[in-house]
């Protein structure tokens, strides 16, 4: 089972999918703008990305420029900003057990199946 935190909006997010379907993935599709993730299942993905909040956080957002931006934020105010403006949240997120992946490119999840 894959799990895809996925906009369908995104190209990039349905590339990652039809990449899924393509290599005969299950995948469970979470659109994360209709259910948002989480504090926990949020700190879970940046834990398995083994990266810091900020990474994961798409910085040219409007959300963000208007919030945000040429603020000091601990990793917890960035977890906070991501909670509260789901659009974000970098996409596609790919998980497989232990893995995950940004689908940036997408061909980037195939490095976890």
């Amino acid at each position: 089972m894959t799990t895809l935190y996925h906009n369908p909006r995104c190209s990039k997010s349905r590339e990652a999918l039809q990449l899924l379907e393509e290599k005969g993935e299950t995948i469970e599709a979470i659109k994360y703008l209709e259910t948002p993730p989480t504090r926990q299942e949020l700190s879970q993905v940046i834990e398995l990305l083994g990266i810091k909040p900020i990474e994961l956080v798409r910085t040219q957002e409007n959300d963000w420029k208007q919030n945000y931006k040429d603020k000091e934020l601990s990793d917890d105010d960035v977890i906070d900003a991501m909670i509260a403006f789901p659009k974000l949240i970098e996409r596609p997120i790919a998980i497989k057990g232990t893995q995950a992946a940004i689908g940036r490119p997408p061909s980037n999840i195939l490095n976890i199946l």
